[in-house]
């Protein structure tokens, strides 16, 4: 009952932001040979001269592809599960992840297999990985910590685990089956 009422929700604001993106404005009501003058704008939402507004780190990167994608952004150290099954309009799950030692170079790539339960190249114990590029010989991909820990990589070693949490390990690994596209953005 209460995922009913969420989906009526989400449906009831998606609708209520379409409409106010295609009522009329002002000038278009006003009577012919009249004149509106603008509403006055708040200051608080231009920002200062110079300067650019803050990026949310959880929005999509731009030019990260188009359709069903794992994107992994190397900047933001997070990963995006877009196409995932949710309510339209909603945005793609999204969570932070711990770099490789080695990192993939940016580009388009597909899942090339996986493993449900394996020792890591740093001898943790990691489940759900699914890989997708290899570097210099380094087999690069996603998985998580059976232990739950999310931990920088062993200083010195030639890792290729992108690590993330354990409930986050689940939606990527349902998610990215063989052949699915991953895209890695700066």
């Amino acid at each position: 009952m209460a995922g009913l009422t969420a989906a009526a929700l989400a449906v009831v604001g998606f609708l209520a932001y379409q409409a106010s993106a295609n009522a009329p404005s002002k000038a278009d009501l006003a009577a012919p040979g009249t004149t509106v003058s603008p509403a006055p704008s708040s200051s608080a939402a231009v920002p200062p001269a110079g300067k650019t507004p803050a990026r949310n780190p959880a929005a999509l990167p731009p030019n990260s592809g188009v359709g069903p994608r794992v994107v992994y952004s190397l900047g933001a150290k997070r990963v995006w599960l877009v196409g995932t099954k949710t309510l339209k309009g909603l945005p793609p799950k999204s969570f932070e992840v711990m770099p490789s030692a080695v990192s993939p170079k940016p580009g388009n790539y597909a899942v090339t297999s996986r493993a449900a339960s394996v020792p890591g190249s740093d001898g943790v114990p990691i489940e759900h990985v699914v890989r997708f590029a290899t570097v210099d010989s380094v087999t690069i991909g996603f998985s998580a910590a059976v232990d739950g820990k999310l931990a920088s990589p062993a200083p010195g070693k030639r890792t290729g685990g992108i690590r993330m949490k354990r409930e986050d390990g689940n939606a990527l690994w349902t998610f990215a089956t063989i052949g699915s596209k991953i895209v890695v953005v700066p």
